[in-house]
Parts: structure tokens; sequence; C-alpha cells
């Protein structure tokens, strides 16, 4: 089920990069996690989540968030189930400031659903497990913990659809700081860096003039991992499917493989729309360590870096 399905890939004091992969739904059983919120974010099949404050279901493209404490359980409408989890023990994530952007844009608070009040009345052993202090541990109750007949306060579980997220970009030259895709952040103590951001590349229009369109070469303060919900990543033609991860730590040099900076340098710079696509990125000021199991993993691509690989020397303009 979901809880036995969770597999830690990385993480740091304030963040935990989790995968999940179900084929069955908890059944007498309930978690909730004193370390952190949880982000849920599906690659495939439904989630009916099933809380004390309500019902939530989401498709992949939608997200949730549990907050830390909240008891819930997950169904699995489709039989089975895969996808990311985000820990976020640091400040609870909140909308960016939007700053010269205005009062609308991004994710907007309007979007952001929470649910309706719902319980269930029953009188048979249930296992609850929680996540305390690093470590995992259960007892049973005498009944179903899902018996909160109403609620009132806040601090709420909800979810947000990403198709509904309203993409903000260039429409003269160059890039803009990929900070304009950020959904959620989880500040930090230093102004200008996060515990955890959230952010999303979507479907959207790329009409830069004069520019390499696909995200640059780099090094970045920020140590970054991502995932794919969907279609492809327009930075690698190939290799990244979704489902899959990638993780560039602290100041490690990356940006788009060979095939992908050939067809960008060779492309007609006429408006083009990005479609059919969702990436996003668990981004950390600190630096997401990997765990044993994914250094050690068959799963891992020991040749990731061959996509930079038969980059030729760049010629300055004659």
């Amino acid at each position: 089920d979901f809880v036995d399905g969770l597999t830690s890939f990385a993480g740091n004091a304030g963040v935990g990069v989790h995968l999940y992969a179900a084929n069955r739904s908890m059944e007498r059983r309930a978690f909730f996690n004193a370390d952190g919120e949880l982000l849920i974010v599906p690659q495939q099949g439904r989630l009916k989540i099933v809380t004390e404050l309500g019902l939530i279901d989401i498709d992949p493209l939608e997200v949730a968030l549990i907050p830390r404490g909240v008891r819930f359980r997950v169904e699995l409408p489709d039989g089975a189930a895969r996808g990311y989890v985000c820990e976020n023990g640091g400040h609870p994530f909140r909308l960016p400031e939007l700053g010269p952007i205005g009062a609308n844009g991004l994710a907007n608070v309007r979007d952001f659903e929470m649910p309706a009040a719902w319980f269930e009345d029953v009188d048979t052993a249930t296992e609850l497990i929680q996540k305390f202090a690093g470590k995992l541990w259960t007892t049973t109750l005498d009944h179903s913990p899902f018996d909160v007949v109403a609620w009132h306060g806040n601090l709420a579980p909800w979810r947000y659809d990403l198709r509904r997220f309203n993409t903000v970009n260039t429409v003269s030259f160059d890039h803009v700081d990929p900070s304009i895709f950020t959904v959620l952040t989880s500040p930090s103590d230093t102004p200008g860096t996060a515990n955890c951001d959230f952010v999303i590349f979507p479907p959207r229009w790329t009409v830069a003039e004069g520019t390499f369109r696909p995200p640059w070469f780099h090094r970045n303060v920020m140590s970054e991992y991502m995932g794919l919900i969907e279609g492809s990543y327009d930075a690698k033609a190939g290799g990244f499917a979704p489902g899959g991860g990638s993780l560039h730590n602290q100041m490690a040099g990356h940006g788009p493989d060979k095939a992908s900076y050939d067809a960008a340098i060779a492309a007609d710079l006429k408006p083009q729309k990005i479609e059919k696509t969702m990436a996003f990125m668990f981004e950390s000021s600190a630096v997401l360590r990997p765990t044993r199991f994914a250094v050690e993993s068959p799963l891992m691509q020991l040749d990731y870096d061959d996509c930079w690989s038969g980059f030729t020397k760049a010629e300055l303009p004659k």
C-alpha cells in the first residue's frame, strides 16, 4: 500500500524526497507524519485520500498537501498508483511573494480546494502508523481514527490542479529566472533562499527572440531534484522518462543534452507552444543527500553524464 510502498531517495534536515508505488489500498491502516507536512505529486493512477478533515480525490496533474500531524489513508481507485512525495519539515509551504507581478499570477489562492467535513463511525481495529523523530512507530486503535464529525481552522489538507497555474514568461528576449515557475515555497532563515521550493514547468508559449530557449547551462546555489509527470522535458530529448528523477546538487553544472542543444540552435525562433508536458522540481538551499537505496539501486542511470558528451568547443562569431 501507500505506506509500505514509500521509498526515500534523498533529503536534508528540512526536506525529504520520496517516491511511492502501490498496488493496493490501505485497509484498516492510517498514517500521520509528526516530522513535517507531505506534498503528494501523483504521476500515474488516481488517489483517494481519506483524512480526519474530509476526502480528497486527485489525479495526475493535481497535487495534495497533508499537514503535519493529520491522519490519513490512501485508497487506489485504479488498483495501482505511483508518484512523488516531498516531506517538508521546515516552514509550512505557502505561496511565493509576487513582487512586481502584482496581485495575480502563478498559483492563485482561489484554486486551492479544501475538503468538506466527512467521517466514518467504525469500531474496527485499525493500525495507526506515525513518523516521529525520523522513525516509524505503530499502535492499534479499537476504532477508525476518521471519526471527526466537524472541524474549524485553516491548517487543513488541500488539493491543487497544476493546470490552473498562471504561467509568466518573457515576451522579448533572454530567460527570466525560473523562480517565475514557483507554485509553493517554504522559506529558509536566509533571505532569498528557500528550505524548499515546489516549481513546475507546465505547457506554455515560448516567444523569446535572439535567445537559446531551453534552460541554459548553469550552476545553482539551490539543490534541484527534478521529476516528470508526463511528456518530455525540453532540456532532455531522451533518457528522462515520466516517473523518473534527477538530482543536481549545489553548484553541480548541468544543462541541456546534446540533442536538445542541437535542436535549439538550429530552431526557427517563431512562437512555439510547449505542450503535453509537466515537469517539476523540489529545490532546497541545502544539499540533498541521496539515500543508500538511491545510490545502490540497479535503477540508477550510471551513464547519465554521457548526455553532455559530444559537445565541440564553442566558436566565437567571426
